[in-house]
């Protein structure tokens, strides 16, 4: 049986047998026809005289030709094997998110409060710029990198859904804390796109103007425009909190209640002094007026990989058909005049050269970092070779080549990960602290590719629990396989036994609940500290 995902035509199959029998039974009975011909002019023995080319015919003519009906029909049908990946270009620019985590963003002035629709309109920006990199970064008294510049909408979503006062250490709100990280960030990234900070924020900052104009003058030296959104009214309103299971509302130091209200003055300072635009909450739609202000920046070319798929591999059937082909017509005329015969080389050659043009196998491989791939990973087998398996998939990780990264990151990832398995305790954090990195870093590369995170899952809940790993009794993770010592054959990846669609869609669920929780949990054991100046809203 031929299994259906390995062809791009499967109605054409029947034509696998069709088309040999019908270019045999036209071969047939079109030397039946020449013969009945050659015998109205007169015997056998006199037309060999008259004319011997004529009568001469050769019995592996059909065979040729049939052999090439054969190759055409395989190549019509489209078999497909390995793997494709189809890279698109894309412009871009650098973005990064500021966004309010101050507990004054929970004031219900908007609905259904601050915070929810900040991530509203973060949700609608990042909707209106699908080729842009986005960095996420959360201030209250001070700011943090939730995540890098990235194209990774899952990991995003993740830190976007469970922003909240909790994350953010010390209370209070201080834009220009946000902008010094930000400008840190920007500052690490190698792009030649234009860059962007969007701050998003109630404005209510207990700082010097001074602080936050050197900052954004510092963005604008950089060549880095702020923007920044405002949310709330200037009428204000309580901050709603909850403690030991009773709903009330904050209160300050002397006991009164809180009434915190929307203070356009730093946003407004921050997106003047860095030649950007500011954006206040009475705009109908803050996202399309951020979206309208990047859209005139300068935009830099990018190469996103988008998903596999099986190779189409057409050409290698109609290559042999071909020469079959040529070698019956080189065959045929070798009787006639040497002027024919050196123009059907001659036009021959030509058609072979065009062909072997437009059908190039592959490209130039970086030889360097397939050998090195392949040594560290037949050093994984040894289990006293971790270490020295693990510095040259290092060294192959700085390969030009997707690819070759891709499979040396995996493969470095699963030895740090064999080894936190096998240990318990503490001694199994360090070697799994650096499978969860390495295994991260692969996910940049290909974020659809199941193996990888299976094998994170498999650190994270080793992580969690202390012993035995995830899974429930699965097997052991297994490493990328080893491509052949041939330095022209690139690596291929090794389907995981028992693992079908529905299982992979139940294990991204369960990946991304587990993140979830795990992410709930280091906010709730975020304790807030109080500002110095006492105000903590």
């Amino acid at each position: 049986m031929i299994d259906l995902r390995y062809v791009a035509w499967p109605y054409a199959l029947p034509l696998l047998v069709i088309l040999p029998l019908i270019t045999a039974w036209m071969i047939a009975r079109a030397r039946r026809s020449r013969a009945r011909r050659l015998a109205n002019l007169g015997t056998a023995s006199m037309i060999s005289r008259l004319a011997p080319t004529a009568t001469v015919t050769s019995r592996w003519h059909a065979v040729r030709l049939t052999v090439a009906a054969l190759f055409l029909a395989i190549a019509f049908v489209g078999p497909r094997w390995g793997i494709e990946r189809t890279a698109v270009r894309q412009s871009g620019i650098d973005v990064v998110l500021a966004l309010d985590a101050s507990s004054s963003m929970l004031a219900r002035d908007e609905a259904p409060d601050r915070l929810r629709k900040m991530k509203e309109v973060v949700d609608r920006l990042r909707s209106l710029s699908p080729n842009d990199r986005f960095a996420l970064i959360a201030f209250a008294g001070r700011s943090y990198v939730l995540s890098p510049v990235t194209v990774d909408n899952g990991a995003l979503n993740l830190f976007i859904e469970n922003l909240d006062p909790t994350i953010v250490g010390q209370s209070g709100s201080s834009i220009a804390s946000a902008l010094r990280q930000a400008n840190n960030l920007l500052g690490l990234s190698q792009s030649e796109a234009e860059r962007a900070i969007v701050v998003m924020s109630d404005g209510e900052g207990f700082e010097e103007a001074d602080e936050v104009i050197a900052e954004a003058k510092r963005a604008a030296a950089a060549g880095t425009t702020v923007i920044s959104v405002g949310f709330g009214t200037t009428e204000g309103a309580t901050i709603p909190v909850r403690e030991n299971g009773v709903s009330g509302v904050k209160k300050d130091q002397a006991g009164n209640t809180v009434i915190t209200r929307y203070s356009p003055d730093l946003l407004r300072v921050a997106a003047e002094q860095s030649g950007g635009i500011f954006v206040p909450p009475t705009e109908p739609d803050r996202a399309t007026a951020v979206r309208e202000t990047l859209a005139k920046l300068r935009t830099q070319q990018r190469s996103l990989s988008r998903g596999t798929n099986l190779a189409q591999r057409f050409q290698w059937f109609v290559l042999p058909a071909f020469l079959l082909i040529l070698l019956d017509t080189l065959l045929s005329t070798r009787r006639g005049r040497r002027r024919e015969l050196s123009a059907v080389a001659t036009a021959a050659s030509s058609m072979l050269l065009l062909f072997n043009s437009g059908c190039t196998i592959g490209g130039t491989r970086d030889k360097e970092a397939i050998r090195l791939y392949n040594r560290g990973t037949s050093l994984l087998s040894t289990r006293d070779s971790t270490a020295a398996s693990v510095q040259l998939l290092k060294r192959a990780e700085l390969s030009r080549e997707a690819e070759t990264r891709y499979r040396a990151g995996f493969n470095a990832g699963y030895a740090h990960l064999r080894e936190g398995l096998e240990l318990s305790g503490d001694s199994a954090a360090v070697p799994l602290d650096s499978a969860l990195a390495v295994y991260k870093r692969v996910l940049t590369l290909r974020p659809d590719d199941l193996d990888a995170k299976w094998n994170y899952e498999l650190a994270l809940r080793k992580q969690q629990t202390g012993g035995g790993g995830g899974g429930g009794g699965e097997k052991d993770p297994s490493p990328e396989p080893e491509p052949d010592n041939s330095e022209e054959q690139a690596p291929r990846p090794r389907p995981i036994p028992g693992m079908t669609e529905s299982r992979a869609e139940a294990l991204l669920n369960a990946v991304e609940q587990q993140e979830q929780d795990v992410q709930g949990r280091k906010q709730r054991r975020s304790v807030p500290q109080p500002p110095p100046n006492g105000r903590d809203w």
